[in-house]
């Protein structure tokens, strides 16, 4: 466990910088390519602020992007939309794009307030119905000149239960992908996400769906250590030895890229404030205990096998993988 006053400045300057460094893969490629696609281009052939827009219907379409808790879903489209060239405020566009969590609970007001609150208007009192709300949200984005609309954790506006308003959520986006101020719509969220909106093929099929995949000890463990040498480089911290230790970091990630880089800084963070002058296995393994907050005698495992590098099994209180549970590992014990 990490003492709070053992974390000099120093050590806290260097994890806020690796926490802040952002790592491209082949999946902000993929995202970049389908969203190019939602926009207009100009004379030369440049993506202009502008919504692609079906010439039949004159409506644009949105993405919907899947994966994992802690996947780095959130990381992706954030960065994706804050670099992209064509999204940058100007006069003609104040306010490009326009970014919410979902709000609990999620309710078709709820979810409009919290859109023109993004947007710098503060929530009107008074009883006010859900369609005057939408209104006001969409007499925003066209002032503003709008272009996205971004909600994360979009699972949340399908809870379980039957007073969900996702349909009518659903819906109302959907009328603001319409028309001739219409926007882009981005939804990410959980797997199930994708298999929430589906329930109806009015609303699906306005949407891409994007599933970032998983990561894979035999295809991307190479990569994995080139991030953490360069992490380890940073830190002035000699890198561990090989071995099997990025199998065994895919294997407590869930196979997860956001999981696992998080664990590398943890395991940076412990080598610091300790003093050590090397990383090695220990530093990941009490940081995979300190994140799950478990003890050691828990039935975890951080090792995998040739044809089971799978997520890992937690006690009944975690989340739970669906692949075999591996054996316990005795090399992380003290």
């Amino acid at each position: 466990m990490i003492e709070e006053t053992m974390l000099t400045p120093e050590v806290r300057a260097i994890i806020s910088e690796l926490r802040g460094k952002y790592i491209k893969t082949e999946r902000d490629r993929a995202f970049r390519g389908t969203f190019d696609r939602l926009l207009e281009c100009d004379e030369e052939g440049n993506l202009i602020a502008k919504p692609a827009k079906c010439i039949a219907t004159g409506e644009t379409r949105g993405i919907v992007v899947t994966a994992g808790a802690g996947g780095g879903k959130t990381s992706l489209v954030r960065h994706a939309l804050k670099k992209h060239p064509a999204l940058q405020p100007c006069e003609t566009a104040a306010m490009p794009c326009v970014t919410i969590s979902v709000p609990c609970p999620a309710t078709s007001k709820s979810v409009g307030k919290a859109l023109l609150k993004a947007t710098g208007v503060p929530a009107k009192s008074g009883n006010r119905t859900a369609q005057d709300i939408w209104d006001d949200v969409a007499f925003r984005f066209k002032l503003l000149g709008t272009v996205v609309v971004w909600i994360d954790e979009a699972h949340d506006v399908f809870p379980q239960s039957s007073k969900s308003e996702a349909p009518d959520i659903l819906k109302t986006l959907k009328r603001l992908m319409q028309g001739e101020s219409a926007v882009i719509v981005i939804l990410s969220g959980v797997d199930r996400l994708w298999t929430n909106v589906c329930f109806d093929d009015q609303v699906s099929r306005r949407y891409f769906p994007i599933a970032l995949p998983q990561v894979f000890g035999a295809t991307d463990c190479k990569r994995l250590w080139a991030i953490l040498g360069g992490y380890c480089g940073r830190a002035g911290l000699e890198p561990p030895e090989r071995g099997d230790l990025m199998e065994r970091l895919v294997h407590a990630g869930r196979q997860r890229f956001g999981r696992c880089v998080e664990q590398m800084i943890d395991a940076i963070e412990i080598a610091l404030v300790r003093g050590d002058a090397k990383l090695d296995i220990r530093h990941f393994a009490d940081a995979f205990f300190a994140r799950e907050g478990c003890q050691r005698r828990c039935c975890v495992t951080l090792t995998a096998g040739d044809s089971h590098r799978e997520s890992m099994r937690l006690d009944g209180s975690h989340e739970q993988a669906s692949s075999r549970p591996l054996p316990h590992d005795e090399l992380v014990q003290p």
